[in-house]
């Protein structure tokens, strides 16, 4: 059926389905993406000095954000498994501000990108960051969740200016 190699989830009767992309070549496809969580100065230096009462908030929020990069296909509807090669995640921590900048980088090759696999990853990575310090600071905020870069595939390059 012709309407099934359009790059959209509708068919042609308005219905969701998941994107073919068996005609599309396998490239190597590379997304980063970012998201900041800000809390009190007391929940943030907890954080930095591991003395949260749950354990290693960064340690325990990289696992969570790199187990649900694996997992996207689960999670969002009509997303592909993917079989990703490649997920890290990092934090920089800004004293004056009480802020995590929270960024996870994601890789594979194969038909179809990963940028939803990395606004996951940092997604998950930052609530587990709220889980674990909710009993300190409520008013944590996550926001600012978003995409850096991407590479791969035929729309080629996207760089956040």
């Amino acid at each position: 059926m012709a309407d099934e190699s359009r790059l959209t989830h509708f068919d042609a009767a308005g219905n969701a389905r998941m994107v073919d992309v068996s005609g599309k070549g396998e490239t190597v496809r590379r997304a980063v993406a970012a998201a900041t969580v800000r809390m009190t100065p007391q929940a943030f230096e907890m954080i930095r000095q591991g003395t949260v009462a749950k354990g290693d908030v960064l340690g325990v929020a990289r696992i969570a954000g790199i187990m649900a990069a694996k997992k996207v296909d689960q999670l969002i509807p009509l997303c592909h498994p993917l079989p990703i090669t490649s997920a890290d995640i990092s934090f920089i921590l800004n004293d004056q501000q009480a802020m995590i900048e929270v960024e996870a980088r994601v890789g594979m090759t194969g038909r179809t990108g990963v940028e939803m696999e990395a606004l996951t990853a940092v997604s998950v990575a930052a609530l587990t960051i709220y889980d674990m310090c909710k009993a300190v600071d409520k008013t944590m905020v996550i926001s600012d969740i978003r995409l850096l870069r991407k590479s791969g595939g035929t729309s080629g390059v996207f760089v956040r200016t």
